[in-house]
């Protein structure tokens, strides 16, 4: 959609109120970007909004820049801004990438990016309990919701226990894969989450700017006491949020 006046609800110049006018047109325009515009629109210019509301550019600006620092609108330099996607809201359980997309009623995708079989670093052996040297299985992937990236997960597999992983289908759950194909159910994990600056290859790989706030994983999973998995992930923070419920 363009940034038209079109998209606009009907203007009228802004009432003098004990409200100010970039709170009241933060209002309006949080109303159109959540009632009118689909994630990735595009959000009328600031002329169009300044010609509506009667309003200068710096509230407009103001509103604007609430709005984004808030999560619903997101800035491209040189064109526009846009409605953010609605995250994929998770809760803090134990489920793979595909089947958390899949529960939101999203499409999702993977693109795999590296699939090996090479010498562990030395703190993901330490996570599986291997020797220093030993060989594990890395596969590294690009995990989209309906085509847009959210996620790059770099995960390694102790070979004793994941041997044939190389053989099959990556591009869907590796837990499914783990439990249907090769007889390991993963049922806990530890992980530590922490907002991280992407990385330069991340960053490309997310679509955002190298240094953007992303959510960063380090997990490993389990197969009863066998460490099967350790993974590191980075989230983009505005398609991935996540939730959870804490009792006294």
């Amino acid at each position: 959609m363009s940034g038209s006046h079109e998209a606009l609800p009907p203007s009228s110049v802004l009432s003098d109120s004990p409200v100010p006018k970039h709170e009241q047109l933060r209002t309006i325009v949080l109303r159109l970007a959540t009632d009118e515009l689909a994630p990735g629109a595009l959000l009328p210019s600031e002329r169009a909004l300044m010609d509506a509301y009667g309003v200068s550019r710096i509230t407009v600006r103001a509103a604007i820049g609430r709005l984004v620092t808030e999560g619903h609108l997101v800035r491209v330099p040189g064109k526009g801004t846009f409605v953010a996607d609605a995250p994929v809201q998770s809760t803090l359980h134990l489920a793979s990438f595909t089947q958390e997309i899949e529960a939101q009623g999203l499409t999702p995708s993977t693109v795999v990016l590296a699939a090996e079989r090479t010498t562990a670093p030395p703190d993901t052996a330490a996570a599986l309990g291997l020797a220093r040297g030993t060989e594990a299985i890395h596969v590294r992937r690009l995990r989209l919701a309906d085509g847009r990236p959210v996620s790059v997960d770099d995960a390694w597999y102790g070979a004793t226990y994941a041997a044939g992983l190389l053989e099959i289908d990556l591009t869907g759950s590796i837990y499914r894969a783990l439990s249907a194909d090769l007889g390991h159910q993963i049922d806990r994990a530890r992980q530590t989450v922490r907002a991280e600056a992407a990385p330069a290859d991340v960053a490309v790989l997310l679509g955002t700017d190298e240094g953007t706030p992303v959510l960063f994983f380090d997990r490993t999973s389990f197969s009863g006491e066998i460490a099967i998995e350790h993974a590191r992930s980075w989230y983009r923070s505005d398609r991935y949020a996540l939730s959870m419920e804490v009792r006294l």
